[in-house]
């Protein structure tokens, strides 16, 4: 019997993200990928999926879709059965980086979104993926989102709660998962995670950035394959 699985996508991503993975696992879940681009809070997007969602499902979060999946572990932890962070943080935003995202609101308040500049693509893909078509296909989804989500989605980051002190609380199997070569999100952070969850398993996806499930998406399915048995 397929497993319901809800798949979460990170900023300015849509389903294209999980394709490869939702592919990998065809024969052992059914899949839901949630819509996280109508809401500008955490808590809205996590209300919003809990709405559409099985009554009972594993939950895999990616960047902030990870924060979503924590939030949802808050809302509502007896409909979860499994759970899966990549390359995400259980902390809140640094002021360094809260400027940051308003840098980012400006220019597309200034009519300057052209999806993922190079620059920040740069930070999404490992260095040996930029100027393939991998590359490509993260820019042109981006496009596909579009700006009025981006500064919906970086107002929901912006205000997201320190889900560190909730971490302890998790009782599900959970996999945390980073890309070797993430600087968004580095492994540091997902090691941070993993030892303050009780048993969760901590797994690094080689030859992969920020985005490792469209990067080398075969070690993510392996890694989530161990996590849904157990």
């Amino acid at each position: 019997m397929h497993k319901p699985i809800v798949f979460l996508p990170g900023l300015i991503c849509d389903a294209r993200l999980w394709r490869d993975v939702i592919d990998g696992l065809a024969d052992t879940v059914a899949p839901m990928v949630a819509d996280l681009r109508l809401d500008d809070t955490i808590a809205a997007m996590a209300s919003r999926t809990l709405a559409a969602a099985p009554q009972r499902f594993a939950l895999a979060g990616l960047s902030m879709g990870g924060y979503v999946a924590l939030e949802i572990m808050r809302q509502a932890p007896e409909r979860v059965t499994h759970l899966a962070l990549l390359d995400t943080s259980a902390r809140a935003d640094t002021e360094e980086r809260r400027e940051t995202r308003r840098k980012g609101i400006d220019m597309i308040e200034q009519g300057k979104f052209i999806g993922v500049s190079r620059g920040l693509l740069g930070q999404l893909v490992a260095p040996h993926h930029l100027g393939t078509p991998l590359a490509d296909e993260v820019q042109a989804m981006s496009e596909r989102v579009g700006g009025e989500v981006y500064v919906r989605q970086q107002k929901a980051i912006m205000g997201r709660v320190d889900s560190l002190p909730h971490l302890a609380a998790i009782d599900v199997p959970t996999m945390v998962g980073v890309g070797a070569l993430d600087k968004m999100t580095p492994p540091e952070l997902a090691q941070e995670m993993a030892a303050h969850i009780p048993g969760a398993e901590l797994v690094t996806f080689p030859d992969a950035a920020h985005l490792p499930t469209m990067e080398n998406p075969g070690p993510v399915v392996q890694a989530m394959r161990h996590w849904l048995a157990r």
